[in-house]
């Protein structure tokens, strides 16, 4: 059976099974699905939450907690097209801007620094969500996509931005080459997670938010790409997930970008459906 046969059969049985888990989840739950309801519902689930910062709806899809801007224009597009996790996903929303609105005036500190990856277009929509603290900083890594500088803590990450960098007194060199250095050390090797996949598979790595925050580490990509003969070919279709394949032919890459996509358009966090191919001196776009 050919790699694409197989990617298919795939995703056609995860799609159907989604859709069937959740269908009667949806009906129960009667989230409106026009954009002034939904902005309506979530912006009365988050006063349930935070009863101590005003929640005013600005438009539709656009609210204001205190000073902070929200805007819902993904997590609605994800409810459009996965109704039945819109409630889970909902919810989770809810509980990140929460602890968000929490955790805004804690001090920054120089071990809470990290990376993460994401797209150039959806750090323009984030910088209108952030209050006056000052320009979030970010760095290119290819194409379309740029590394952030943020501050993890045990209720919520943040953007790091100028105030903060200011706080620290640190340059903005100081301050990428601080948080990469710390997310080398909190998470675990490259080679110990990532094992060379042959030809006709994909390896994934899941299940932690700073998997795709790896793609900042390119040095550390070198084994796995020596290990599958020189070729190294990845995707990032949501905040969390990272493809890769030890193949370049045209069908291993059609099958690969197929899947990105697919999994992307699910996703709650969708990333990039765009291919990168690693080379020692970073990542390259796969047109």
């Amino acid at each position: 059976m050919s790699i694409r046969s197989r990617i298919c059969r795939w995703l056609i049985a995860a799609i159907v099974a989604g859709d069937l888990v959740g269908a009667g989840t949806a009906r129960a739950q009667q989230i409106p699905a026009d954009e002034p309801g939904f902005t309506a519902f979530v912006a009365e689930r988050i006063r349930a939450e935070i009863r101590d910062t005003p929640v005013v709806i600005k438009g539709p899809l656009t609210l204001s907690v205190g000073p902070l801007q929200t805007n819902l224009d993904r997590i609605y597009a994800f409810c459009k097209a996965n109704a039945g996790g819109c409630g889970r996903e909902i919810g989770a929303y809810v509980s990140g801007v929460k602890a968000t609105a929490s955790s805004r005036n804690d001090p920054p500190t120089r071990a809470a620094l990290r990376v993460v990856v994401r797209s150039a277009d959806y750090m323009r929509q984030a910088l209108r969500e952030v209050d006056a603290r000052g320009p979030a900083l970010m760095r290119p890594l290819a194409e379309g996509l740029v590394i952030v500088p943020v501050l993890d803590s045990p209720r919520a990450v943040r953007v790091f931005n100028d105030k903060d960098r200011a706080a620290l007194g640190l340059t903005q060199d100081q301050v990428f080459d601080l948080a990469i250095g710390n997310l080398r050390s909190s998470v675990k090797p490259l080679t110990t997670v990532a094992k060379a996949v042959p030809s006709g598979q994909f390896g994934t790595l899941t299940g932690d938010y700073y998997q795709t925050s790896r793609l900042a580490l390119i040095d550390s990509w070198a084994p796995l790409a020596q290990a599958q003969g020189g070729v190294l070919i990845v995707a990032a279709p949501s905040a969390d997930l990272v493809l890769y394949a030890s193949e370049d032919s045209s069908a291993a890459i059609d099958a690969l970008r197929t899947l990105a996509r697919n999994m992307m358009a699910r996703a709650p966090k969708p990333l990039s459906g765009t291919l990168l191919r690693w080379t020692p001196k970073g990542w390259q776009l796969v047109r």
